[in-house]
């Protein structure tokens, strides 16, 4: 007897949000660790940084939009007209993976923001409780559950536990 094993692919319409930002739409897990990142980062380093989330950046070939930025603090006007794409690259993007994202495609990412001027990359990985934080394309150290991430090319120390 002979076994037949037929692979069914179920495509589905991606959604306006996943069309414009090129990628996966957030899941409540991705809330809650975006917002945990966004709210260590602006509590301890206020004073320092500026913490922007899902802006859209001026990458090539057609822009993209991190889940945070971090950019030098400054002074916004609020009710200035911006740009649709932010033309200035941030000190760091910060991308939380979906399960539905590779590694590479995560990776991949980054060497977009490099190509930018980003000084500093986050890559996040909520199901194992890790963010790797790349200095370069080629650079990078790995944190993970109770360990205190350091991203020595901003100056930012944070405390995993807050953040998972």
């Amino acid at each position: 007897m002979e076994l037949l094993i037929e692979e069914v692919v179920v495509e589905r319409e991606l959604s306006d949000y996943e069309i414009e930002r090129n990628k996966p739409m957030p899941t409540l897990i991705h809330g809650i660790v975006q917002a945990n990142i966004g709210f260590e980062l602006k509590t301890a380093y206020r004073q320092k940084y500026l913490i922007a989330s899902e802006v859209t950046l001026d990458t090539l070939p057609k822009g993209s939009t991190p889940d945070l930025i971090v950019l030098p603090n400054q002074i916004v006007n609020l009710s200035g007209e911006v740009p649709a794409k932010y033309q200035t690259p941030p000190l760091a993007t910060i991308e939380i993976q979906s399960a539905s994202q590779s590694l590479d495609e995560m990776v991949n990412k980054s060497l977009v923001y490099f190509e930018f001027g980003v000084k500093s990359c986050w890559i996040v990985q909520p199901r194992i409780k890790a963010i790797i934080v790349f200095s370069g394309p080629d650079e990078y150290k790995f944190f993970h559950h109770d360990d205190i991430l350091k991203d020595s090319t901003l100056d930012i120390e944070l405390d995993l536990q807050k953040i998972f």
